[in-house]
């Protein structure tokens, strides 16, 4: 069975940021043209056109990202090892509105819940939306994915159950026996007016 937790330390990755670039170069021009020759507004006042970018993550943070963990979110899809644009109020729609991301493992045993993100278990703790504070640059979000050991009850004490998640993961990963996550991902967003 697989458990799904909230943070770990580095893992390893590589990255596809060059081909995306292109791509996304691509898209831009042809969006831009297709907008421009049909003379058509922008569905959002605060936003100059329909293009919007996703930044892959790279360096450190882009490492993090490794086995193919999907966390997807209303309109906006995988999000995994990306940067939550600003354009489409994406930024204060996933810190306002939109509820529990679907997370995704599609290398998850075949008919597993995990396989098509209709997950089912025990919650150890309610999902929070991401609300960084103003002003205070990008913040990370990490999604680790563990095995958990066969005949091991996983429970959080009461002391981690009131913290609201501000208790020690590396202490919890060791005291059950967890070990590397078999799949972790992040994505980075920022107060939805900065």
């Amino acid at each position: 069975m697989l458990q799904g937790l909230k943070r770990v330390l580095a893992c390893g990755a590589a990255g596809a940021e060059g081909r995306m670039k292109l791509l996304g170069a691509v898209l831009l021009a042809a969006s831009l043209l297709g907008t421009a020759a049909r003379g058509e507004q922008s569905p959002w006042p605060d936003e100059p056109s329909r293009t919007c970018f996703f930044q892959m993550l790279s360096g450190v943070d882009g490492e993090f990202c490794r086995g193919d963990l999907e966390v997807i979110y209303p309109e906006l899809g995988d999000v995994s090892c990306t940067y939550i644009p600003k354009c489409h109020q994406y930024r204060r729609r996933i810190s306002r509105e939109w509820g529990s991301p679907r997370v995704r493992y599609p290398q998850a045993e075949k008919g597993a819940d995990l396989r098509t993100g209709d997950v089912k278990g025990l919650v150890l703790t309610d999902y929070v939306r991401p609300t960084p504070p103003p002003r205070s640059g990008y913040h990370r979000y990490q999604l680790c994915l563990y095995e958990q050991p066969a005949h091991e009850t996983i429970a959080l004490s009461p002391e981690e159950r009131v913290s609201l998640g501000a208790w020690a993961m590396e202490s919890f990963v060791e005291q059950f026996r967890l070990g590397s996550p078999v799949a972790s991902t992040q994505f980075l967003t920022k107060y939805y007016e900065d």
